[in-house]
């Protein structure tokens, strides 16, 4: 009965116990503090990404290049028959989404889509690789009607192919992005979605700053 009673009173182990107890909550709490500041790091850099990406490819080649050749004159825009020199409606123009594998036509009206200008997109996704850990395959670039633009505008390159009546509204969007969260032993957290937006500027050359 003594050797009991002094088995039961014995606290030399408590101390290992305890820490036993309290250690898978204090590494979950560390994990998940160190997961949510590389989520919040990755979205950041997912969104400086897009944000350079569209940067740069307002003031480049547009990748689809039927845009550059699509005549506005004599387009139907809320009731009223363009012709030179009339402002564009953002309704003149639908959505083109282009990436690594070509460029469509997601929602109509579109012109003739041309050639895809796979340079300018690997030069757009170079940019945003710069930013966030990205591939090609992870960008898209999308122009739709923005109202910004003069039917018939004689706006050339320098060496005199015609540029785009219209200015669209140019998106890039990276998606699919997966971050490996110690928190879930290396699983994977799908990241929201980065994109930023601007209206085309020069729409032709090669270098942006």
């Amino acid at each position: 009965m003594r050797a009991l009673r002094a088995f039961l009173a014995d606290r030399r182990g408590a101390s290992a116990a305890e820490f036993a107890l309290v250690l898978p909550l204090a590494l979950l709490f560390l994990f998940g503090t160190i997961d949510a500041g590389r989520y919040a790091w990755l979205i950041n850099r997912l969104e400086k990404g897009a944000q350079e990406g569209v940067r740069y490819a307002v003031v480049t080649d547009v990748v689809p290049t039927g845009l550059n050749s699509y005549n506005t004159v004599g387009l139907n825009c809320g009731g009223q028959v363009l012709e030179a020199s009339d402002r564009i409606c953002a309704e003149a123009l639908g959505t083109i989404t282009c990436t690594a594998a070509g460029c469509s036509c997601t929602q109509a009206p579109c012109p003739a889509l041309g050639a895809t200008n796979t340079a300018a997109f690997q030069n757009i996704a170079t940019r945003v690789a710069r930013f966030a850990p990205v591939d090609a395959g992870d960008i898209s670039v999308s122009y739709s009607g923005s109202g910004i633009g003069f039917a018939g505008d004689p706006a050339v390159t320098d060496s005199g192919e015609p540029l785009s009546d219209i200015a669209p509204l140019v998106t890039v969007e990276i998606d699919g992005i997966e971050m490996r969260a110690l928190l879930l032993f290396g699983g994977g957290v799908t990241m929201p979605r980065a994109s930023s937006s601007m209206t085309l500027e020069d729409g032709t050359g090669t270098v942006g700053y």
